[in-house]
């Protein structure tokens, strides 16, 4: 059995009684007859491995012959010429290990057949308008048909119950993958700090983060690179990275590479010219300060983000990830008198938030920020092994910030990702420069070597 056929029967045997439908990802124009390049929906390629557009994967458990069913496009050898090659009908159950394929102009004929076999629809609407009124135009029609027959769906279910819990556990080849590019990512932080130098446009840097990606096997940036220069970098999600990086600025770079639909997603900040600044070192301390400690809390049975009592009020849980790292910058800011008052106070009034404004991590796998609820039953959840998140604190003092003017315009994050285990957890993106000296370090050895990027 392949993993993709193993996922299948882990959702329909989730799923029970009912039929699944899952639709491609639409394919978007970038400008005139251009297109974006294509990306399958992460669902359906969950389920299947099947990578091509105009695609439906259904799983219908109650058919007597055909449970599992590919909607494809059929070979074309004009269009092939122009796009590409297609898998074609006639070899996708050999190849994805599925029951049937049929054109995907069979759709709407043969569709009906797969309803039939069950009163329960699993289906999520989706980007894809035009499929999402195909499939109220079968339920209508199934709610006025039942006054004369008891066949088909009239009850509709997200599948993101089962099927997006399915993919928060990770499998072992769900954790291979990772691996894989998390460390194809950390390869390409570590090439920007390397040859970064004073003067340098974010462009550049963006750059040499985007070959490395790219020579190392990946196929794409796993979202866009974010590299923030100077005072860009208290912008959460600046990413128009045109900017020249003054000498004696800090360089925040949050990229992460795609590799076989599985996300890197790594955060490093550090100085262009190759010294932190005092000011920056004790931003830096206290941000490196809040991930330590958010990572000793990364294992089974801790929280993973925020706890609020009955009234919405923010309790402190020491056992709470979020939390560990908020309360170790509300020290540090204090301790810089960024911040004035107690920490209760700061705490649970939230005062903290014009400079850590974000959560400190959040579930990564196929998507960066990856499907899985956050709560169970109106809480956090815990954290259980097989589990992938990131820990990401940050501090940042825009420039108009009400602070001691030395501190206007630092904006620092770190961030790593982490498998949670049985006894604990595994840094998936250990090694890559995080201490201060390491990373100076690693900034000058960069820069005796002379070693060319591209040799």
């Amino acid at each position: 059995m392949t993993e993709f056929e193993r996922r299948r029967k882990n959702f329909v045997e989730k799923m029970g009684d009912g039929v699944a439908v899952f639709p491609s990802a639409p394919a978007a124009v970038r400008s005139n007859d251009t297109d974006y390049e294509y990306r399958q929906d992460s669902d359906l390629y969950f389920l299947s491995g099947f990578e091509e557009p105009q695609s439906v994967l259904v799983l219908a458990p109650n058919h007597p012959q055909t449970k599992s069913v590919l909607f494809l496009r059929p070979r074309d050898r004009e269009r092939e010429i122009w796009e590409g090659r297609r898998v074609g009908v006639e070899n996708a159950p050999r190849e994805f290990g599925i029951d049937a394929a049929y054109p995907i102009d069979e759709l709407e004929e043969r569709l009906p057949q797969l309803l039939d076999t069950s009163d329960r629809l699993y289906y999520a609407f989706s980007r894809n308008e035009e499929f999402n009124a195909r499939i109220v135009r079968h339920l209508k029609h199934y709610h006025v048909a039942r006054r004369q027959a008891d066949r088909g769906p009239v009850v509709l279910t997200d599948p993101s119950a089962i099927l997006h819990e399915l993919r928060v556990r990770k499998s072992p080849a769900d954790v291979e993958r990772l691996k894989r590019a998390v460390a194809i990512s950390r390869e390409g932080h570590t090439a920007a700090m390397r040859h970064s130098r004073p003067g340098m446009y974010e462009y550049e840097i963006e750059a040499i983060l985007e070959y490395t990606f790219h020579r190392m096997g990946a196929q794409a940036a796993a979202y866009p690179s974010i590299v923030a220069g100077g005072a860009n970098a208290t912008i959460l999600h600046y990413t128009s990275n045109r900017q020249k990086i003054a000498d004696g600025a800090l360089v925040l770079v949050d990229a992460g590479a795609e590799l076989d639909y599985y996300c890197g997603d790594i955060t490093r900040t550090w100085p262009i010219g190759g010294r932190f600044s005092a000011e920056q070192r004790a931003i830096y301390e206290i941000v490196l300060e809040a991930q330590r400690r958010a990572l000793e809390l990364c294992r089974p049975g801790s929280r993973f983000s925020r706890s609020r009592d009955m009234n919405g009020a923010q309790q402190f849980d020491p056992r709470n990830v979020h939390h560990a790292a908020t309360a170790a910058i509300i020290e540090g800011l204090l301790a810089l008198r960024l911040l004035q008052g107690s920490f209760e106070e700061n705490f649970t009034q939230r005062k903290y938030h014009q400079f850590f404004m974000h959560g400190t991590g959040h579930w990564l796998g196929m998507d960066t920020h990856d499907v899985g609820y956050y709560r169970l039953n109106g809480d956090w959840r815990a954290l259980e092994a097989g589990m992938v998140i990131t820990v990401e604190p940050g501090v940042y003092v825009a420039e108009d910030a009400q602070a001691d003017e030395r501190f206007r315009g630092i904006g620092v994050r770190i961030e790593d990702d982490v498998l949670i285990t049985n006894d604990g957890c595994e840094i998936l993106s250990a090694g890559t420069p995080t201490g201060i000296s390491e990373v100076e370090r690693t900034i000058a050895q960069g820069r005796e070597s002379q070693q060319p990027l591209i040799a």
